[in-house]
């Protein structure tokens, strides 16, 4: 069986998800690749710190090139997150002639169309299922098995440290403050919640779904977009009271022919399929003119469900290719 070597771009919590499924799970993962799955090399400046894992110590390099550059490296896996210099290295990687895999919607968002280009003019496979939700399968539904499909619309809880505020908001009666804490306590949200409480996290990925399902990109600057941060307990307890409750959507539909766009907090009716769905959970519904709606429901963040999507895009790149891993 053909061996598939791998750089690691980033041992955080993804990195570290990533290489613990795959020693977890090789068996599975290797069986449905067709191949023996190898991580030669970690990019990483941090190589003391414990992660719950072990790693042989002569995998980790401090020097980006020889993971980008070495002819042995059959895909890149690159974690780091950050628009740079995340984004040059996956063009380096694929100007390099290496397949390249990401769950990092801030790059792919901020230059979609460039990243796309340098994987056709290369003849690479450039895969992100991780990047949108987490460890929901939203894009390789919309790009294979829904692609025959004219898609109408698509609305979707993007971001789990937002829902998970909201919900604590809602179900407990927090403040904003006191249940944001709550987030960052349970390791929902970061230090600095900005890109996920004031919508840009929501925006990127709305991005990456509009350039997939209506073939338009749209800066994620330029979509509209209004974070939760201001809501409050009055206005939740309004939204209950009337049978409702309030969640943070990334919408986009065509409409007169035109799409429209945008991420806000919604006043939802209680019995919209979205409105329960609680805490850090993601769920995505899109419209289709032959398959009618569809919901997609799951986890869409944390280590292993994102390293789910994360290994899915090796084990496809494995399974198409035919000259990967030295055959």
């Amino acid at each position: 069986m053909k061996t598939i070597k791998i750089g690691l771009m980033g041992l955080g919590n993804i990195g570290t998800g990533t290489y613990k499924l795959l020693e977890m799970n090789r068996r599975q993962i290797e069986s449905a690749a067709g191949a023996h799955i190898s991580i030669d090399k970690i990019f990483e400046k941090d190589v003391e710190k414990d992660r719950g894992i072990s790693v042989d110590p002569s995998k980790f390099t401090q020097d980006p090139d020889s993971i980008l550059k070495d002819p042995g490296t059959d895909i890149v896996i690159e974690l780091l997150g950050g628009i740079q210099p995340a984004t040059d290295f996956m063009l380096e990687a694929m100007n390099n002639k290496k397949h390249v895999v990401t769950a990092n919607k801030a790059a792919i968002a901020a230059s979609f169309d460039k990243l796309s280009k340098c994987s056709e003019e290369n003849g690479v496979a450039f895969r992100f299922e991780a990047s949108t939700g987490g460890g929901i399968p939203i894009l390789n539904a919309i790009t294979t098995a829904l692609q025959a499909n004219e898609f109408h619309e698509v609305l979707g809880i993007v971001n789990g440290t937002t829902n998970y505020i909201l919900t604590q908001m809602s179900d407990f009666g927090l403040g904003y403050e006191d249940a944001l804490k709550s987030a960052q306590a349970k390791g929902f949200a970061e230090a600095d919640p900005t890109a996920d409480v004031e919508g840009s996290d929501s925006a990127n990925k709305l991005t990456i779904l509009m350039a997939l399902m209506f073939g338009k990109y749209v800066k994620p600057e330029d979509i509209p977009t209004e974070g939760i941060s201001k809501i409050t307990k009055a206005q939740i307890e309004e939204a209950k009271a009337s049978g409702c409750r309030i969640k943070l959507l990334a919408s986009a539909r065509i409409k007169d022919g035109k799409l429209e766009y945008g991420v806000e907090p919604v006043v939802l009716k209680n019995d919209h399929p979205l409105a329960g769905v609680g805490n850090e959970f993601n769920a995505i519904f899109v419209s289709g003119n032959a398959v009618g709606d569809l919901m997609f429901y799951g986890k869409g963040a944390g280590p292993l469900p994102t390293a789910s999507a994360v290994l899915g895009d090796v084990i496809q790149i494995a399974r198409a290719s035919k000259t990967i891993g030295g055959e």
